[in-house]
């Protein structure tokens, strides 16, 4: 992409009317922008905030796929990055634009950064924010893995089932919430004991809205269900939120295709000789269906 014309005929006359802006989107579709500039701008439809005291450290970019040297600096504010949303998890992953600007002129303006937020840390009333590139998904291991268990997220691509199908998925206010980790339900008619291990559960409204968390296990308790989760939730849901649960999956062959008749997308490989197999003395019998070789 070719530098900004008329902002690279600026910084040569060695104008000083230049600052940082920050877009910040968060998964769940909250905008925010920050600006190092000591008034607000404001340009693509978004205000880019003066009163965040947010700063970036010296970009660093590179041609080659290491992660960018890059990192926000910011005061924590209830108007702006609350520190709750913090511990729960809301700034995970968010998409990151950066631009160079003429403050004077913001359509005067340069794209320096796109990427998304790494590990983010807090401490003294100020959180640190590491910043990755683009690059940075190349990192990533990818293709299949050579295993019996299914390497598919249930409902992603790769799987195809439609979570949205009767069937798949149940609403409900909790009858009590026991802890972070355990909520208990009225009973769920139609969606037998253990339907949901191994699902997830999502709080749909309330103070902890589009936070989630995978079930570790779904059981009956004195007509309702009871379930257990892996995770404690980020923030406390309170009673009278709605919870979202879904159908949960175990990975194996005959889970998928008796419980999703799914079996032509199964991502694993359920045919491969376990461990016994490779370790097998020699045998003149020829008999390779798993049973005995003598």
């Amino acid at each position: 992409m070719a530098f900004n014309s008329a902002l690279a005929a600026h910084l040569a006359t060695g104008a000083t009317t230049t600052c940082h802006a920050w877009r910040i989107t968060r998964r769940d579709g909250l905008t925010l922008g920050f600006t190092d500039h000591d008034c607000d701008l404001v340009f693509e439809g978004v205000t880019f905030r003066a009163d965040t005291g947010l700063t970036a450290a010296a970009l660093q970019q590179g041609t080659g796929l290491s992660v960018d040297n890059s990192e926000a600096l910011g005061a924590l504010s209830d108007a702006a990055i609350r520190e709750e949303d913090i511990e729960a998890g809301r700034y995970d992953g968010a998409e990151v634009t950066a631009w160079l600007l003429d403050w004077s002129a913001p359509e005067v303006r340069q794209v320096v950064f796109r990427g998304s937020i790494g590990e983010l840390t807090r401490a003294g009333g100020a959180f640190r924010a590491e910043l990755r590139g683009l690059s940075e998904v190349l990192n990533q291991p990818m293709g299949r893995i050579y295993q019996k268990p299914c390497a598919a997220v249930l409902g992603g691509k790769g799987c195809g089932v439609d979570l949205s199908q009767p069937g798949y998925r149940a609403e409900s206010m909790a009858s009590a919430i026991e802890s972070l980790s355990v909520v208990t339900f009225p009973a769920l008619g139609g969606f037998a004991e253990g339907w949901f291990t191994h699902g997830r559960l999502e709080v749909l409204d309330g103070p902890a809205a589009g936070l989630s968390s995978p079930v570790k296990l779904d059981r009956g308790e004195g007509g309702g269900r009871r379930i257990e989760l892996w995770t404690p939730l980020p923030v406390d849901p309170g009673m009278g939120a709605t919870f979202r649960l879904e159908v949960g999956c175990d990975k194996r062959f005959s889970t998928c295709r008796a419980r999703f008749g799914n079996a032509l997308n199964y991502q694993g490989f359920p045919d491969i000789p376990g461990e016994d197999w490779i370790m097998v003395h020699p045998a003149q019998s020829g008999e390779t269906s798993g049973g005995s070789r003598r």
